[in-house]
């Protein structure tokens, strides 16, 4: 009888031994199947926030249009990285309307002129600092600043900067950013925005 108890015994425990086993392999620390998916998950979540860097180009350009029926602006920046670091923006623009006046120009967060260029956002500020003039002691890094149109509204800019790449770490890309040209100057004191009014002209750095 105690053959045929211990037989049963050994058929019950055989049977039970693949889930005896899957619970082991389940609990068993030293079974890290678990551990490595959530360590390849990690390696595949970091990975895709390195790929948020993207890789650096030589130029870039945004073409700029009209946000608004009645005034007509057009205009190109050209944006070309040297081997030094450095890029250098040419701006030309032609606002008929602002002859004879200057208009502030400004890189906002956004790439994206919807809604007569508000959704854009605020002006780019990567490094959180104040508004003000291009090269004071404080200003936002996409703090341009104010272009003198002449007798035919024609007006051009030239900035050279190691504050912008083309492509690059989130702090310093300026690319898929919009370029918006204001309707009034800037007055490099009033916070956030320089007080420049309205955003009457706008493109996306390409």
């Amino acid at each position: 009888m105690n053959f045929r108890f211990l037989s049963r015994q050994a058929v019950q425990t055989l049977a039970l031994a693949p889930a005896f086993a899957l619970v082991f392999s389940c609990n068993n620390p030293a079974d890290n199947t678990s551990a490595s998916g959530n360590t390849e998950a990690g390696t595949e979540s970091h990975t895709t926030h390195e790929s948020t860097s993207v890789p650096l180009i030589k130029h870039a350009e945004a073409v700029l249009t009209g946000t608004y029926a009645d005034t007509t602006v057009s205009g190109t920046a050209k944006f070309d990285a040297d081997e030094n670091g450095k890029v250098k923006l040419e701006l030309e623009i032609t606002i008929p309307a602002k002859a004879g006046k200057s208009v502030a120009v400004h890189i906002h967060e956004h790439g994206d002129c919807g809604d007569n260029g508000n959704l854009s956002h605020g002006h780019w500020n990567p490094t959180k600092q104040q508004h003000g003039k291009w090269g004071s002691a404080a200003f936002h890094s996409g703090d341009i600043g104010n272009v003198e149109l002449n007798a035919e509204g024609k007006g051009s800019l030239t900035i050279e900067t190691d504050l912008w790449t083309l492509g690059g770490s989130e702090e310093k890309n300026i690319l898929d950013k919009a370029l918006i040209v204001h309707g009034g100057v800037d007055d490099y004191t009033s916070q956030p925005s320089g007080n420049a009014g309205t955003r009457i002209g706008c493109g996306v750095i390409k």
